[in-house]
């Protein structure tokens, strides 16, 4: 069996902790670029904040963990008011994705409950004019002062006719020449970069109701956005109009069972995408067939036992957040108690059921009361699919690695950097040990503190990385090769 990787603590963007944070500042939305250079996380507040990795040599030798260091804020969204509805749209980030780079120039989406924008983020030179220096007559026009100034000891005076005229003349070439060597030229140097944010295109008026996902397609061209209803296909260069391919929306909304929570596009397929429901399903569209996905080309759904149903059934069943691998084999979702891994090619059951949290089970009274248990985890892979990462409560997060089939637990916290490991196939062995770790499943319901809550994560697109959101902070943690 292969070691697991050992995951260290790298840094910590934010606050302090949960007791400062206000709620404009809790973070909503993390996500990395296709470089894995910059971050972008977004808060309730409606601004982003974009980190950028530093490749300095010394720092690196120092330490081994990658850096990032603060590249540049702006603000996305501001609060609306939907007159027609008199409904209050907060300007709270709900997703955020990169585009591809072009030239200079980073670009990336973001969106809150009704609007998207796209976003042109670049360095931009702040010039000014420089009038301090003198030019003198060499450096100006060097023929000019050298052929035509003479001394005023060498001035040849002729008395004729038009002799008044000449002395007149040659004290005028005089006075001319004096100005040319004093004439200041401006010129324009560079004070300082800044880098800007402006937005390029705005796509809105489009969604009835609450803007869930944006997902970007393969060809770089088009993405997609989920509402809870339905689902809409934009151009990026074109924000006046957008197709639905997905509408769930019944006649008489009375008859409504069901509501989509995630959607996404296919890693490389760009006619293939898939969106998740309320009820435990995920569902794959494919553009080739119809216009109009309502009739699925794929349903990955898992039934259970009607014995085993209960009031909470429905309701922990929802599916929070839907990845796909990025070779396209493998989907990953997560509801509030488990995190699935789905084949493409089985659609009966997954491949694999990790379980989050399972000793919440006795708290779902109390998780309904206080609502937590309608709180939405989002998941994600990494680059080879091999490790699962998902967030829990009392700032946890798992790491799941189907190679060594392990589960790592750990606390997103400045304090708590050692990992608790669990082996799934060898808790005897792990028992018996000297230096056993303290397990997760070993904890005590009583004990957690369901205000803190890693929601939001994301993966290094090609490195051991992830950066996780609990509160008003973003925590980084690599992980290197035991050997």
């Amino acid at each position: 069996m292969t070691e697991p990787l050992d995951w260290r603590f790298s840094q910590t963007f934010g606050g302090k902790g949960n007791d400062d944070a206000s709620d404009a500042d809790v973070v909503s939305a993390i996500e990395f670029d296709q470089t894995g250079d910059f971050i972008a996380v977004g808060d309730r507040g409606g601004r982003v904040l974009l980190l950028e990795r530093t490749h300095d040599k010394q720092s690196s030798k120092k330490s081994k963990l990658p850096e990032y260091r603060f590249y540049s804020e702006f603000q996305s969204h501001e609060p609306e008011f939907d007159y027609l509805k008199s409904l209050e749209i907060e300007e709270k980030i709900n997703k955020i994705k990169w585009c591809p780079k072009q030239n200079d120039a980073q670009f990336l989406l973001t969106t809150n409950d009704k609007t998207i924008k796209l976003w042109k983020v670049y360095e931009k030179k702040i010039k000014q004019v420089s009038t301090s220096a003198t030019t003198t007559g060499p450096s100006y026009n060097g023929s000019l002062a050298s052929n035509n100034t003479r001394s005023p000891s060498h001035t040849t005076y002729i008395y004729n006719s038009s002799g008044a005229h000449n002395m007149n003349n040659n004290m005028n070439n005089n006075n001319n020449n004096n100005s040319l060597n004093n004439f200041k030229i401006p010129k324009l140097t560079t004070r300082e970069t800044v880098v800007t944010a402006t937005p390029r295109k705005i796509f809105q008026n489009a969604h009835a109701y609450h803007i869930n996902s944006i997902s970007l397609n393969s060809d770089g061209e088009t993405y997609i956005s989920s509402d809870d209803l339905r689902i809409h296909l934009w151009n990026l260069n074109i924000n006046t109009e957008c197709f639905n391919v997905v509408d769930i929306k019944p006649t008489n909304m009375e008859d409504l069972t069901e509501v989509i929570t995630s959607a996404e596009f296919h890693p490389t397929s760009c006619n293939i995408f898939m969106y998740s429901s309320s009820k435990g399903t995920i569902k794959l569209g494919d553009l080739r067939s119809s216009a109009l996905c309502d009739n699925h080309a794929k349903v990955f759904e898992e039934y259970e036992d009607p014995s085993n149903k209960s009031f909470f059934s429905e309701i922990i069943s929802s599916i929070s957040d839907i990845k796909f691998s990025r070779d396209g084999r493998y989907i990953l979702s997560r509801d509030f108690l488990t995190l699935k891994l789905w084949d493409i090619n089985m659609e009966n059951k997954p491949v694999k059921t990790i379980q989050i949290h399972d000793y919440l089970k006795p708290k779902l009274c109390d998780l309904y009361e206080n609502d937590c248990i309608f709180d939405k985890f989002e998941c994600t892979l990494n680059h080879d699919g091999t490790q699962m990462l998902t967030g829990s409560y009392h700032n946890y997060l798992h790491i799941y690695d189907r190679n060594s089939k392990q589960d790592v637990c750990l606390e997103a916290s400045k304090q708590a950097t050692k990992s608790k490991t669990k082996t799934l196939t060898t808790k005897m062995k792990l028992r018996s040990s000297k230096k056993e770790p303290k397990k997760p499943e070993d904890i005590h319901p009583d004990a957690i503190e369901y205000t803190k809550k890693t929601l939001h994560c994301a993966w290094h697109p090609k490195d051991n990385l992830i950066a996780v959101g609990a509160a008003n902070t973003v925590y980084l943690y690599a992980a290197t090769e035991n050997k």
